[in-house]
């Protein structure tokens, strides 16, 4: 199947040809047919799947007829770096449809975005919060919109948004089509569905698991060595860019720090950073300025880099979901990428859960030469604690 055979306008196919897409992902496939037919949905789908397109395209093609300079369709999303990224998608496949969007989210100064609004657009990508604000302020007016998208609602739940979801529904005033995606589909998930949506058509594309197309290894170590441990594997490795997350806002700048003053091109990406900060971080991480970004979950959703070869687990995640989500900014729409996770003895259970969730049993590596047995500066003992090894993972 191609592009083509969906029926989209020369203005969109054309959009589609500059990014290079050929064939669409299975997500495209079976999600834009219902969606241009008007039916509501809910996706469920991996991370890197090319969902945002999937909704972006039949978009495209329902409001290039009709009226102009009002906002007819409204994406829902959970951070700024999702919005960012959501709208970049509608501005390249649309370049040449004439519709135009903007990004609303907080953290910076809401003139610009007023502005924008006043001078008419068709499609706002929205955080729900600065929405909201706008909203009561009577800056924002979603009296025309047809299409609502509440994207990644599970993060957006997860978030506590759920009332801001629903404050924001009140205020379309007509008939409307509501497209939900989600990663994964949790109780909570599933009653929101119900309440937004009418007759849905549900597309599930694999099960909620990293993508095929990563590989995975676990790295013992203990926790006052996985810096060494991090600059002797970036190294003995050859990578594109790589994504590093750690488990602490402090943390990650820290180790973007100490990999900048060893010489890699590295930057950091974390909530309490300003927002020129975190777009300027982005930015040169997409175009290859920093090769090296270190984050919080931040990071794990809305970061579209094709070319990140590597997902590194400086800190083991929370939980199964956000192993996926992390692991699904590399392997993307086919591509190959490895995925490391550096594991202490305090990880055991988390590391069983990995081990159930993938079927498998990662191989467990060491770095020759690495000295593993490297005492904790006292300066850092803090508290006493037992020693524990790490070679006991190495069994």
């Amino acid at each position: 199947m191609s592009f083509e055979d969906f029926g989209f306008h020369p203005s969109i196919l054309a959009g589609v040809r500059e990014l290079g897409y050929v064939e669409p992902t299975p997500i495209q496939e079976e999600s834009i047919p219902a969606i241009m037919q008007g039916r509501d949905i809910i996706g469920l789908a991996q991370t890197g799947t090319g969902k945002t397109a999937a909704f972006v395209l039949p978009i495209l093609q329902r409001l290039s007829a009709g009226t102009r300079g009002q906002i007819r369709a409204l994406v829902v999303a959970p951070t700024r770096e999702l919005t960012e990224q959501t709208c970049e998608v509608v501005e390249n496949l649309g370049r040449q449809t004439g519709l135009r969007s903007v990004a609303i989210y907080g953290g910076v100064s809401v003139v610009n975005q007023t502005r924008m609004l006043k001078g008419g657009v068709e499609i706002a990508v929205a955080c729900p919060g600065r929405l909201l604000d706008m909203l009561w302020q009577g800056a924002v007016d979603l009296s025309a919109v047809e299409v609502l998208v509440i994207d990644e609602a599970d993060r957006m739940l997860d978030m506590g948004f759920l009332p801001d979801i629903r404050n924001i529904l009140k205020c379309l005033l007509k008939p409307h089509q509501t497209l939900l995606f989600s990663a994964t589909m949790p109780d909570t998930i599933r009653g929101l569905a119900r309440e937004v949506t009418r007759n849905p058509v549900t597309v599930q594309v694999g099960r909620t698991a990293p993508a095929t197309t990563v590989s995975h290894a676990f790295y013992p170590v203990e926790q006052h060595l996985k810096t060494e441990l991090l600059k002797e594997v970036l190294s003995r490795t050859k990578t594109g860019s790589v994504l590093v997350f750690t488990r602490t806002k402090r943390r990650a700048e820290r180790v973007a720090e100490q990999l900048s003053r060893a010489g890699y091109r590295a930057t950091s990406l974390q909530g309490d950073l300003p927002q020129n900060r975190r777009q300027a971080a982005l930015d040169g991480f997409r175009t290859g300025s920093f090769k090296i970004l270190v984050a919080t979950d931040i990071a794990a959703r809305g970061i579209d880099v094709l070319d990140i070869s590597h997902i590194i687990n400086y800190d083991m995640p929370d939980d199964t979901d956000s192993y996926i989500h992390r692991i699904g900014r590399t392997g993307r729409i086919g591509r190959a990428g490895e995925a490391f996770t550096f594991v202490t003895n305090e990880d055991a259970t988390m590391t069983g859960s990995l081990e159930r969730l993938l079927k498998a049993r990662p191989e467990r590596r060491t770095m020759p030469g690495f000295d593993y047995a490297k005492p904790e500066p006292e300066r850092h003992r803090l508290l006493p604690r037992r020693q524990t090894r790490w070679r006991t993972w190495h069994n």
